[in-house]
């Protein structure tokens, strides 16, 4: 008969805290599940005997660098953000219900500072400097017709860190507004793509700039409102690649700029914010819902995976795709393009494939709303900008650098 013990006692008898112990199930290290009442973690003893006899992920080190050995764990505590199977949660509170009742620009505050702002806070200009706009526009100005809205934001975060003088302050409220700053100067430097007058000051919500810059054509009524919930649901998501990569770099005492520089570099991949893209190129490839089962069918004999399907957390659907969906399907009702992607929907679904993910979601919203090719991306890395320097935050505040060591499995010297 299975023994379950509490969370306490689970940590205890592998020697770690609580917060390492909740950090394992979001990795699918450990299982866990409710008590009677559902408001404890229990966790099987054998599990936790198990892992406590295989040891951490990473090997401890020793000699001379054993100093080293605490800056090695897999599990980077954190109070950002806690994924469960079916839930994500910033700050404790659910991630879904803020993008519904929250903006983006708040849920950031939330992310760096712990608290969401209300009216005795005042009202907080995110802005840059006309010089920054001006520099940012003019770096990627030269780039080559068709270059992505990614690989223009790539370009655009250094120009924006050069005109910032203060980039190396890394106290809470110097980052904060940094932060404020840089991703303003993000959404205000893209490329117009409905005119091709220079960027301006613009004090509209960062979803609406960032809306206008993606348009091929006036931004549509209601679509601002759409973009809003969608960077909510992306502002973090835990310990994923880029925001790793970028917590190293903050480990390290780098500036915001270079933060947010590495996080840009590590997000596209074909399996990160990459993936929307391909889901973008996916719905595209199909006229008509009558195209789908061709698309799809094509995809999977050169055996590719579907951009788009699948998590290795959430199991059952993705929470932020499954509201993104509903607030698309709401916002463009009858739309050819939303009829597409529910084909695509419905013929993976009847294949018994993963359920659609955060990705496909972006895509399904790019595909409607007529933007521009790789939109999905920028807009996932304007989002994730805010939780990277949240975690880069706690990374300036903790002040050990992240220095994991390898284990060397390559020849041996000669012998002598």
């Amino acid at each position: 008969m299975t023994e379950w013990i509490g969370a306490a006692e689970a940590a205890e008898r592998l020697g770690i805290k609580p917060a390492s112990l909740y950090a394992y199930v979001s990795r699918g290290v450990l299982t866990r599940r409710r008590d009677s009442d559902r408001r404890a973690s229990m966790f099987d003893a054998d599990e936790v005997a198990e892992l406590a006899r295989k040891g951490r992920p990473r090997r401890p080190v020793s000699g001379p660098d054993r100093s080293w050995s605490s800056r090695s764990e897999l599990v980077i505590e954190t109070a950002i953000t806690e994924i469960t199977d079916s839930t994500l949660r910033y700050r404790g509170l659910d991630a879904t219900w803020l993008a519904r009742n929250r903006s983006f620009e708040d849920v950031a505050v939330l992310l760096w500072s712990g608290h969401l702002p209300d009216a005795r806070d005042g009202a907080v200009r995110w802005q840059t400097t006309p010089e920054a706009l001006a520099v940012g526009a003019a770096a990627q100005a030269v780039l080559p017709p068709g270059t992505l809205p990614l690989e223009r934001l790539q370009v655009i975060v250094p120009a924006l860190a050069a005109t910032d003088q203060l980039r190396l302050h890394l106290d809470r409220p110097a980052v904060m507004a940094a932060g404020r700053a840089l991703i303003a100067g993000m959404a205000g430097a893209l490329a117009p793509t409905a005119d091709h007058s220079p960027p301006a000051a613009d004090e509209s919500p960062i979803a609406a700039r960032l809306a206008s810059r993606l348009c091929t054509e006036p931004v549509p009524a209601g679509l601002t409102d759409v973009v809003g919930v969608a960077l909510v649901l992306l502002a973090d998501h835990e310990l994923a690649a880029s925001t790793l990569a970028a917590r190293v770099a903050a480990s390290m005492r780098a500036d915001p700029f270079a933060v947010v520089a590495t996080g840009l570099g590590a997000m596209g991949g074909a399996v990160h914010a990459g993936a929307a893209l391909g889901a973008e190129l996916m719905l595209a490839s199909a006229e008509s819902p009558d195209d789908v089962p061709r698309v799809v069918g094509e995809l999977l004999r050169r055996g590719e995976r579907l951009p788009g399907f699948g998590h290795f957390v959430y199991k059952d659907g993705d929470p932020r795709a499954n509201l993104l969906l509903e607030i698309v399907a709401n916002y463009a009702a009858g739309s050819p393009r939303l009829a597409v992607a529910a084909a695509v929907i419905a013929e993976v679904r009847r294949r018994s494939l993963p359920e659609p993910n955060i990705e496909f979601a972006l895509a399904t919203l790019v595909s409607v709303a007529g933007m521009v090719r790789g939109a999905g991306e920028a807009i996932f890395a304007v989002a994730r900008t805010a939780g990277w320097l949240a975690h880069a935050l706690e990374e300036y505040e903790r002040n050990v650098p992240i220095r994991p060591r390898g284990v060397y499995v390559g020849l041996e010297p000669p012998s002598a």
